[in-house]
């Protein structure tokens, strides 16, 4: 399976629901590190997201709904994942 920033942004869609949603891969600027691959792509990456499904949800119930929509891309290599919850006003 080839993982991408486009990919992982559309299942956060799927699943989530978001208003706001920002996929980077930043697999580049972690190249020689544990996890990384070599083309530089698909292994880390940060999200950034709103969701209202994040609403009375503790940062750790968000990252936890995060990392399960997330979990086969995980399970294919996907090594290390940033998540920035964008509060709701």
């Amino acid at each position: 399976m080839n993982i991408t920033a486009q990919a992982l942004t559309q299942r956060l869609q799927e699943r989530l629901n978001p208003v706001f949603v920002e996929v980077l891969d930043e697999s580049a600027a972690h190249a020689g590190h544990v996890g990384a691959n070599e083309t530089g792509f698909g292994t880390h990456f940060r999200v950034r997201i709103q969701s209202p499904l994040f609403t009375a949800k503790s940062r750790v119930a968000r990252h936890r709904l995060v990392y399960d929509a997330l979990q086969e891309y995980i399970d294919q290599g996907l090594h290390a994942l940033a998540i920035e919850v964008i509060e709701t006003p």
